[in-house]
């Protein structure tokens, strides 16, 4: 992936697909892909990036050429009769309540465990994974990459690690063909990747004895991971940014979040399509940005935002967010042990140096001492970011902060993130989902985490004890474990994004296992 810049933007854009021979559904399908998703012949975006089709994409735009102008032409008639929904994506599950929670979480890793595949249907999105791997459920499809750790973290606690180094294997495979995961295995999501877990992935498979060989087998992929996270950053200047990397004005180099395209996501078009008359950015520039929020995963939040806390305004590519620069920092640390056992002393000198540097830049550029709390950098205008999120609590999972900046971001999670169901995302209410009231598992289990490390255990129980709580009580009720949560009004579900409440769920699943394991062991 380092060759790649010489081919410029449209060789950057083009490699992924090259690699994998699948064009995305709006390449297959020009102008029918736009009526459709532009005409919202389905609710939800995504439902017609992930159908196959019942002829070959020239047969079916040769019948829509034919048929579009005819008097009565109904366009939601013809994709029914040229497309449709796998039958595995279209299963529905019942859960049975009486026999439990634990019961529950067991049957859901077979519920949504998907075989692997040698090969995708004919001009279907889906990208074939060599191993099994488990989707979050719902309207995802797929396996999601920051979603697969939460989700891991569950399936190690109910003995299938077969299922986990399965799914480390197929992003080493990713890794291997591609240069990098991507957001999930969709063929529309091959320009950007998402949180990098990879590392505390591969961390799950290396606690044990046989860890020197656990990261002598994972450690090309790993390095494949950081190459692609670092690419462009030898030739920045002060100031400067390239893809995911930024040059500050001390001279260190942290990351960003970033997406190889500038047009609206596939599925989401009508919705940045929508959006994009609402900005006063360049259409490329707005495109960029929310791409690059989805990248972030936090999609979308007034993190993201200008001052108007509107989506017109957002401003994804000019941040570097304080949690991406914490899980570089744990790859960097990954590099280092792996290098050190392959008895490379010099190499793992290199990342030890690497990633004491990004922790120092981290504990500078981020830490906002007003408020005793870690935000983002706004490295364009030079100054902190003003949002407070839960993303501040990443620099204490992950051992940046110093005992004191730990003490007052404690202080802080609890006058101002912590509700009666668990943490707030962000201190803002908005209507976007990645804001009050929501909360979400991952970040719940990353600050108990944190906290714990930094040995604030009495807050740590009380938020874990506060989300298994509000898990078990919503699925007493409704018989379902959900995407995310509200935490403040605990008779109200959640709401905000662009497609409705979704039931599963991956890495709630994971997360909730996990800490009822530990509140058990107590």
């Amino acid at each position: 992936m380092l060759t790649i810049k010489k081919m410029g933007a449209a060789g950057l854009l083009l490699l992924p697909l090259l690699a994998l021979g699948q064009p995305t559904p709006r390449q297959l399908y020009p102008g029918l892909f736009e009526a459709v998703q532009m005409g919202q012949v389905y609710p939800d975006g995504k439902t017609f990036v992930d159908m196959l089709p019942t002829a070959a994409p020239s047969v079916v735009l040769a019948a829509y050429q034919q048929e579009k102008s005819r008097p009565g032409f109904d366009l939601k008639a013809f994709t029914k009769r040229y497309f449709y929904l796998p039958a595995a994506d279209t299963a529905v599950y019942r859960s049975d309540v009486k026999a439990g929670i634990r019961a529950h979480l067991d049957t859901l890793w077979t519920v949504l465990r998907r075989p692997a595949q040698q090969q995708a249907p004919p001009y279907s999105s889906l990208i074939p994974l060599p191993h099994p791997y488990v989707v979050p459920g719902g309207r995802f499809r797929e396996v999601y990459y920051w979603d697969s750790y939460f989700t891991m973290l569950g399936l190690r606690e109910a003995g299938r690690q077969d299922l986990v180094r399965n799914m480390v294997d197929n992003f080493a495979y990713l890794l291997d063909k591609l240069g990098f995961i991507p957001n999930g295995n969709r063929t529309y999501y091959l320009t950007r990747s998402q949180p990098p877990f990879f590392a505390q992935m591969v961390g799950l498979l290396a606690e044990g004895p046989d860890s020197v060989a656990v990261l002598a087998r994972y450690r090309p992929a790993l390095a494949r991971e950081y190459a692609y996270w670092m690419a462009g950053a030898e030739a920045l200047g002060t100031g400067q940014a390239d893809r995911r990397v930024v040059r500050l004005s001390g001279g260190e180099v942290l990351n960003r979040y970033w997406d190889d395209s500038d047009q609206p996501r596939e599925e989401s078009y009508r919705a940045d399509v929508e959006a994009a008359r609402l900005t006063t950015q360049p259409l490329p520039q707005f495109y960029r940005n929310v791409r690059a929020a989805a990248a972030s995963g936090w999609d979308f939040s007034t993190r993201w935002f200008g001052p108007d806390g509107q989506l017109g305004s957002i401003r994804t590519t000019e941040l570097v967010p304080v949690d991406l620069n914490c899980l570089l920092l744990t790859l960097e640390q990954s590099l280092v042990r792996a290098y050190r056992a392959a008895g490379q002393a010099a190499r793992a000198a290199e990342y030890q140096q690497k990633a004491q540097a990004r922790a120092a830049a981290i504990r500078r550029y981020c830490w906002d001492a007003d408020a005793g709390w870690f935000v983002d950098y706004d490295w364009r205008q030079r100054r902190l970011a003003t949002a407070r999120t839960l993303a501040g609590v990443f620099p204490l999972t992950y051992g940046v902060a110093t005992p004191e900046q730990a003490r007052l971001a404690a202080r802080r999670l609890e006058t101002e993130f912590l509700a009666p169901g668990g943490l707030l995302t962000t201190t803002r209410a908005s209507t976007q989902q990645w804001d009050a009231p929501n909360a979400w598992a991952p970040l719940q289990y990353t600050a108990i985490t944190g906290l714990r490390r930094y040995e604030q255990a009495g807050l740590a129980d009380r938020i874990s004890g506060r989300w298994i709580e509000l898990n078990v009580r919503v699925f007493t009720q409704t018989g379902k474990l959900l995407e995310k949560y509200n935490v403040t009004d605990l008779n109200r579900p959640a709401g905000g994004g662009e497609y409705p409440l979704q039931d599963g769920f991956g890495w709630t699943n994971g997360v909730l296992l996990k800490l009822l394991n530990e509140q058990k062991n107590q």
